[in-house]
Parts: structure tokens; C-alpha cells; sequence
């Protein structure tokens, strides 16, 4: 039920490091596309459509009163704004109901009005994806449906560039906002660490999907917009009841092939940004990950939950094999080189060449360049960058994730990573820890086989190894280079 309160008059922006915007500076940074794209901004209207906005919300009590004054302080306002709460235990309820009702706002844009409604759904088995299709419920007549988590932020003029974009082109089944994580609350040195290394992640896979001629791969659903249009065909094409379907754990994936494949596109916008919540501790990261890479091996390896079709080479998930192929080979090559050199040093045949650090050179200048088309980097996006040692950590603790999920996926082990993820993130749970422990085991074993060999073995070993890791990682680096020497195109991320 949703509590209804006074009307608001007036709701003033709460970003005012956005700055003026009479003018769209960000379209000036990409030539070409920027020109077109800012005449159709220029020459809109603010009402041409109708935009029901969805949050779908668990637990989310320290964040839902931001995430509403922030819609709120949109100067293109949704038309409506759902709360959808489901199996929370905490004061998500109380907090979302201070805004619930309608909404009168100035912005500069003129006069807007919106109202705001809370729905408790209790205990929902189908958890997210349950909230989801209860709001599309109540916003399908509308032309679009805004998705949006319940610890999202968007800045100010996001849903209006969403809007534009999405009404200047009837292809258009959905439109990604570019995505960030705010460094200001985040306290301590784990967790900066964390959060530093998750934006560098992102800025990799948006910018991925700005160069492929913004064709996004994946519409999260942290803060994107969708046409009712699209979801409609979504659900005839798949015999759905409801667009978003449990047949994946990483849902909004799967809609977003399922747009695809009924001939929408699937854009990301170059100039709306919104900063998500990240994670800040190993067990939570951990689980998130876990959750989205094994849910991706899902979709990549068809028909192991549901009905899902069995479309491995689809566009929207050959970036998806990418990606796992990248991971694969760069736990080979750490794994492989520290075996080889261990093993080079028992024996006394290690010999140093200086083209041994062209590959840490090339790794660093790239995520130095990725560092740099940040919007809003600061220091330590840069340090984290430029010193070799915290990124290449972050990329072990990702490869533990890697291991994690395609480990869980072939042991065909039946788990809710849904819990597991709202479990860590509650503080519990300790499998973590378990890629490290193996990773200590396999070293030992490793040790003990090498000294079980003959002096004829260990060179062999050596002679053929040696060669077969140096192939492997000149390819990484000259994919590396071929990176660090495309251009751009004037985009921030």
C-alpha cells in the first residue's frame, strides 16, 4: 500500500558541482556523432513521452532516500516512481514512504509533476526479478520504463539524455547510462582499494561499449530505460508473461539479448551517468562477482536453466566468451610463470632479460589511458594505474572469482547466489577464501611433483615451457598495444 503525503512544491538540484547546464559541454568532447546528437537535445521537448520509473528495492534503507531525492531532482522527471520492496527486514519501507505522494517540481524545464508510491510486496521468491515485473505491472502502459536499483544515483540530467535519445529513434529497445561509483563515503583502505579497482572496471567496459559503436552488451539494470515497445515484443517473441524471467541469474543479460534478438538495439549513452554501489569488502565483492561471471557462463553455455535457447555465438555474448578466454590466459601465464620461474631458480638456470618487462610496461600505460578518459577521476584512479602492484593484485582477485564461478558451474552444484551475495554482504561467509587456499595446495603440489623429477625431466620441462608462456604473452601484449593506440573518440567515462 502505498502512503500518500503533502505535496512538494519545489525540489532544488542536489548536485550543484554539475554546474551550468544551459549548455551540453559534454558534446563538444565527441566529434561527429556529438553534433548530430546534440540537435536532437537542443530541439526536444521535455513531454514527447511517458516514463514509469522502477526501483526495485532490498534492504536498502541507507541509500533509497538518496536515490529518491535524486530522481526527484531529475530535470526530466519520471511521470511516476515505484518503490518495489520485497523481502526486506530492515527500514527500506519506512524511509521510501516519506516521499511517497504526489509531487509538484520546478526545474528548468518548467513545471513537472510526478507522484511517488511504495508497495511492500513481502516475501518474494523470485526476489529482483519478481520486483521488476510487479513494476512493469504498473508502468506498462507508459512509452518507457526506467529501471533504476535502490543504490543508484543518477546525475541530474541523466534521465533526460536517456529520453532523447531513446524517443529520436524507434530501433531503440534500451538505452544504458554510463556507470561509476562514487569515492566520497568510502571509508578505509580495503575498501578504497575495492572501489578503485571496480571503477577501473568500469570505465574498461563502457568505454569497450562506447568503440563498438555504443552497442551495449548488457543494459544493467542500475540505471537504464527501456521501451515498453521492446518489452511487449520481448515477451510475444518468448512466450513470456513477464520480460524479466528467471531462466538467468544475471536478468538483465538476458533481456538484454532477448531486445536484441527481437531487432531492437541495445545502446549505452555517451553523456548519461549515474554512480552505482560498490562493493566494499573481499566477501561481498566476491559474491557479486561470483553471481553476474557465473551467470554469464549460463547464457554462454546454453540450456542449463529453464529454457534458455541455445545462441552461444549471439552478439551480445561473444564479448561475454571474450572476456572468459581473457581471464583463461591470464591465469595461465601467472600460474605458468611463477611455476617456471621457481622452478628456473632450484636449478640455477634463471637468466633475466629486460623484454621480460615490456609486458608490465604496456599493462600499465593502458590502464593508465583508461584512467585518463575517467570524467571524474581523482589521484587515486591514476596511482592505482601507474603502480603496477594494486592493479595487478585487483586481477588476482578477480581471477578468484573467475575460478569461483566456472568451478561452482561444472561441479553442476545447485546454489542461490542470490542469498549467497545478500548473505556476504550481511558479513557471512568465508568462501572467499577458498581460490587462495587452492591456489596455496596446487603451488605445493606443484613443489613436490618438480622434486620428484630427474635433472633431464626438469630441463626438458623448462625448455618447452619457457617458450610456450613467452608465445602466449607476446600476443597479450601486442593486443595490449593495438589497445593503447586506438583512438578514443573524445568519450568520457
Amino acid at each position: 500500500m502505498a502512503t500518500r503525503f503533502p505535496e512538494v512544491n519545489e525540489v532544488t538540484h542536489l548536485s550543484p558541482q554539475h554546474g551550468d547546464h544551459d549548455s551540453y559541454p559534454e558534446a563538444e568532447q565527441i566529434p561527429g556523432f556529438a553534433d548530430d546528437f546534440s540537435a536532437v537535445l537542443e530541439s526536444t521537448t521535455v513531454h514527447r513521452s511517458t516514463i514509469g520509473c522502477i526501483i526495485p528495492a532490498y534492504n536498502e534503507e541507507a541509500s533509497i532516500a538518496g536515490v529518491l531525492q535524486s530522481l526527484l531532482a531529475q530535470t526530466r522527471v519520471p511521470d511516476v516512481i515505484h518503490v518495489v520492496v520485497n523481502n526486506a527486514t530492515d527500514k527500506t519501507v519506512r524511509i521510501a514512504s516519506e516521499f511517497a505522494g504526489p509531487h509538484e517540481i520546478h526545474t528548468e524545464l518548467g513545471e513537472q509533476f510526478t507522484e511517488v508510491f511504495v508497495h511492500d510486496i513481502g516475501k518474494n521468491p523470485d526476489k529482483k526479478v519478481g520486483a521488476l515485473n510487479y513494476g512493469y505491472s504498473l508502468v506498462e502502459g507508459y512509452d518507457y520504463l526506467l529501471g533504476v536499483d535502490g543504490d543508484t544515483l543518477g546525475d541530474t540530467r541523466a534521465v533526460e539524455y536517456l529520453e532523447t535519445e531513446a524517443v529520436s529513434d524507434s530501433r531503440i529497445g534500451g538505452i544504458s547510462a554510463i556507470y561509476s561509483i562514487d569515492t566520497a563515503p568510502i571509508k578505509g583502505t580495503i575498501a578504497k582499494f575495492l572501489i578503485a579497482g571496480q571503477r577501473t572496471q568500469f570505465a574498461a567496459f563502457n568505454l569497450q561499449n562506447l568503440l563498438r559503436g555504443r552497442n551495449m552488451a548488457v543494459l544493467g539494470g542500475q540505471f537504464s530505460i527501456f521501451s515498453t515497445n521492446a518489452l511487449r515484443d520481448v515477451m510475444k517473441t518468448n512466450h513470456q508473461r513477464t520480460p524479466w524471467v528467471k531462466d538467468s541469474e544475471v536478468e538483465d543479460s538476458l533481456l538484454s539479448l532477448q531486445i536484441k534478438s527481437a531487432g531492437y538495439l541495445t545502446k549505452i549513452s555517451p553523456f548519461a551517468r549515474a554512480d552505482v554501489g560498490g562493493m566494499t569488502t573481499l566477501r561481498a565483492y566476491d559474491a557479486q562477482q561470483v553471481k553476474w561471471t557465473y551467470g554469464a557462463i549460463e547464457l554462454m553455455w546454453p540450456g542449463q536453466r529453464g529454457d534458455t535457447k541455445g545462441q552461444p555465438l549471439h552478439p551480445n555474448l561473444r564479448l561475454r566468451w571474450f572476456e572468459n578466454f581473457g581471464m583463461l590466459t591470464n591465469l595461465f601465464v601467472r600460474i605458468a610463470f611463477i611455476a617456471l620461474l621457481a622452478g628456473s631458480l632450484s636449478i640455477n638456470a634463471f637468466v633475466f632479460s629486460p623484454w621480460w618487462l615490456l609486458p608490465s610496461v604496456a599493462a600499465v600505460l593502458l590502464n593508465v589511458r583508461i584512467a585518463m578518459t575517467m570524467k571524474d577521476r581523482n589521484a587515486r584512479d591514476v596511482l592505482f594505474a601507474a603502480l603496477i602492484i594494486p592493479a595487478e593484485v585487483f586481477m588476482w582477485v578477480r581471477l578468484s572469482h573467475f575460478m569461483r564461478s566456472w568451478f561452482r558451474f561444472l561441479s553442476r552444484k545447485k546454489v542461490d547466489n542470490w542469498a549467497m551475495q545478500a548473505k556476504a554482504e550481511r558479513g557471512s561467509g568465508s568462501g572467499h577464501w577458498m581460490p587462495l587456499i587452492l591456489l596455496g595446495v596446487v603451488i605445493v603440489a606443484l613443489a613436490v611433483a618438480w622434486s620428484l623429477l630427474g635433472p633431464v625431466a626438469q630441463s626438458a620441462i623448462l625448455w618447452i615451457g619457457w617458450p610456450v608462456v613467452g608465445v602466449v604473452t607476446v600476443v597479450q601484449t601486442v593486443l595490449m598495444i593495438f589497445k593503447l593506440l586506438r583512438r578514443h573518440q573524445g568519450y568520457k567515462v
